[in-house]
């Protein structure tokens, strides 16, 4: 492959300001100009020289032209996504690269495709063109469970505002007010997407997680611990200041593990008060308590507030064990996968309407209070 003309032609003009992308340098001297990738070093070249050095880094040179031309924005969280999807460096917050592959590694990798996750999100960077590759990429998206599938199977698409619509329902039809929670439907596919459609896409799929994600590895994630936002709420979320302090342990293992949600908790009760509760492993924070746990937090806020009892009320061993079962299968949302004929596990809808019909009868549980 020859380098384009234009290629070269822009290298000389941005080289008196200096060219510099992944080990691969350019720089205007007295003595002409210097060029340096991470195998070899040039210089006191004139512009003919120069041009005949270029030639032999071609990877080099349309690696530059595709961050530097085709995608730009130094420093913002959209260029640094897209370096990440391909193991990129990346700066941290005190400038140090991230752990990265190569430009020829790169390459290698990119003739096939580079995989990455980003929560439920299977993303692949890719040549245009995989037999002369120029530079330009191109990014594949699609749900981790149809990874292997074949295209023709899934609904296609390449307009980055579709990725609304899909994310805003679960399998089964039911509204997703949660768009980080591990629910999202498969069998579709977003293909040929340029850099910026792709950050839009998962921006619509994920909202935030990219800009949250390049905070954070820049040592500027704003974060907002439980008390902070408890107490800046006003009207009828002004009482979840008075949830117990054990209680927002008891609340974040229900809402805030990866079970519930891919974003990885950075908040805690306050500044200097960690949760005991493990804040998940996701590649992108969570840097407040988000309005669902808010709304929750409402009604267990009310309900810690009643006066505890004692009561007493007559069950078997087996049905006291059944009554675990029931509210651990509601509580891992898998009532659905319990099979009608499987009256052997406690949460079987049969066995959960004898227990009912039993225990419950028309006027409720009977129970009685001991501690009057």
């Amino acid at each position: 492959m020859t380098l384009a003309t234009a290629d070269l032609e822009t290298l000389l003009d941005r080289a008196p300001a200096g060219v510099a992308v992944d080990g691969f340098r350019i720089d205007e001297t007295d003595g002409g100009y210097a060029l340096e990738t991470p195998d070899d070093e040039w210089h006191d070249l004139d512009e003919d020289a120069l041009r005949e050095a270029l030639e032999t880094c071609e990877e080099y040179v349309t690696n530059w032209r595709y961050w530097q031309e085709s995608v730009s924005g130094e420093g913002t969280g959209r260029r640094a996504f897209l370096r990440w999807c391909e193991h990129a460096p990346i700066p941290d917050a005190h400038g140090k690269p991230t752990e990265s592959l190569a430009v020829p590694e790169r390459y290698d990798a990119l003739r096939d495709g580079i995989d990455r996750q980003w929560g439920q999100l299977s993303i692949t960077a890719r040549f245009v063109d995989i037999d002369e590759p120029d530079g330009e990429r191109v990014y594949d998206l699609w749900h981790v469970d149809d990874a292997d599938s074949d295209l023709a199977d899934l609904e296609v698409y390449d307009d980055p505002r579709d990725a609304r619509e899909i994310a805003t329902y679960d399998d089964d039809g039911r509204y997703r007010p949660l768009k980080t929670a591990p629910t999202l439907v498969s069998g579709w596919a977003f293909t040929g997407l340029s850099g910026a459609d792709l950050v839009e896409t998962v921006g619509f799929l994920y909202p935030a997680t990219i800009a949250n994600w390049h905070r954070e590895l820049r040592g500027n994630l704003d974060v907002d611990h439980w008390t902070e936002t408890a107490e800046r709420q006003t009207g009828i979320y002004d009482v979840i200041d008075e949830l117990p302090r054990e209680a927002v342990d008891w609340m974040a293992e229900a809402c805030c593990v990866d079970s519930q949600c891919l974003r990885r908790r950075e908040w805690e009760y306050d500044e200097d008060d960690e949760l005991d509760v493990d804040g998940g492993d996701g590649p992108f924070p969570c840097r407040e308590p988000c309005s669902l746990v808010v709304a929750a937090a409402r009604k267990w806020a009310v309900l810690e507030s009643e006066d505890e009892h004692t009561y007493e009320l007559e069950l078997t061993t087996s049905e006291l064990n059944q009554l675990e079962e029931l509210i651990d299968a509601v509580a891992e949302g898998r009532t659905d996968e319990i099979r009608e004929a499987d009256v052997y596990d406690g949460a079987n809808r049969y066995r959960a309407r004898y227990l009912r019909a039993k225990r419950i009868g028309e006027d409720g549980l009977e129970a009685t209070q001991v501690d009057e």
